[in-house]
């Protein structure tokens, strides 16, 4: 947002300066309607991270009573694929408990809120979160997930093994790496096809295209988890270690 906000002031000033150059009012008129545009979509996209944060946290306040002191940061506001083509999306929460004092250190527990949102969320309304369901997973939870989905992307079925690994490095679209090695690859295959485990009562796992998809069974809608996000949630998680 910061780098937005310089970027329309530095294309600002340079406007008068290409006004002298082309003596042409209108090229400028157009040009800065277009930073309005943009200043103005950018703005709501904050206030739409804001609603959804504030959401959140009523969520959490409502559904987790005990929890009286945390930390409530989104950590992603669009989690899916870029050329995933489906209606739902994801949208995730670090969240990080502490003890109340002056200056308080995050160093409780961490858990992370995953929103997966379907088809008409968002519409000329604002936001619907009625259409949001709403995961909370900590560490252990987190892991357990992610040997599932390990042993269904690859060819490797120890899940002390898989869980070992995990602790000491990264999971990324082609496998797991621990100190820039590939000690588990996942399997090679084409964009039509598809690797699925039943996980829970709540969720399907999909290997596709070395990507992680969700299929949730009540709303039945699929997301595919972005890369990055996988990345994020797993060093929130283990940035201790």
């Amino acid at each position: 947002m910061k780098n937005l906000t310089i970027l329309l002031i530095v294309l600002l000033l340079s406007f008068p300066k290409y006004v002298n150059a082309q003596n042409d009012g209108a090229v400028v008129a157009g040009a800065v309607g277009a930073l309005v545009a943009i200043g103005a979509s950018v703005a709501a996209v904050e206030q739409m991270k804001e609603r959804a944060e504030l959401t959140a946290t009523e969520w959490l306040l409502a559904n987790n009573p005990r929890m009286t002191s945390f930390s409530l940061k989104t950590l992603d506001f669009d989690g899916k694929k870029l050329k995933d083509m489906s209606s739902a999306s994801l949208i995730t929460f670090k969240i990080q408990e502490f003890m109340p004092m002056d200056q308080p250190e995050l160093n409780g527990r961490k858990q992370v809120l995953l929103g997966f949102t379907s088809h008409g969320w968002i519409n000329e309304y604002g936001i619907d979160f009625t259409k949001v369901k709403w995961f909370l997973i900590d560490r252990t939870e987190w892991v357990k997930m992610m040997v599932a989905y390990v042993k269904t992307a690859s060819d490797e079925k120890n899940e002390n093994k898989v869980e070992g690994l995990l602790t000491q490095g990264k999971i990324l679209n082609r496998g797991i790496k621990v100190k820039n090695k590939a000690v588990i690859p996942f399997y090679r295959l084409s964009g039509d096809m598809y690797v699925v485990v039943d996980y829970s009562d709540a969720m399907k796992f999909i290997y596709n295209e070395r990507s992680l998809g969700i299929f949730l069974k009540e709303t039945r809608d699929l997301v595919q988890i972005k890369r990055s996000s996988l990345i994020e949630i797993h060093e929130f998680f283990f940035e201790d270690n």
